[in-house]
């Protein structure tokens, strides 16, 4: 689970101060360190079928918002997944 000092160091290393929590960069990468913690748990839970499909499910969001990020503005979207280190 992330802390409230994890999505606050997060925010303000994607959107510029702690009150931009909307900004599409911030929620890839809060999406993204929910993904590594969920990815974590079904490796010690392989048979955790519920948690796959939130996993699944946000995976979804996070690509949502990339194909966004990058119809919207190519430079933060080339920024974000190069802090992230995610594949194009």
């Amino acid at each position: 689970m992330l802390t409230k000092e994890r999505i606050k160091e997060l925010t303000i290393e994607f959107g510029g101060n702690e009150n931009n929590t909307g900004d599409s960069g911030v929620q890839i990468a809060l999406f993204s360190e929910q993904i590594k913690i969920i990815t974590e748990h079904l490796k010690a839970n392989p048979k955790d079928f519920h948690t796959r499909r939130g996993l699944q499910i946000l995976v979804g969001k996070r690509s949502s918002l990339l194909k966004y990020l990058f119809k919207t503005n190519l430079t933060r979207y080339e920024e974000v997944i190069s802090k992230l280190n995610l594949r194009k």
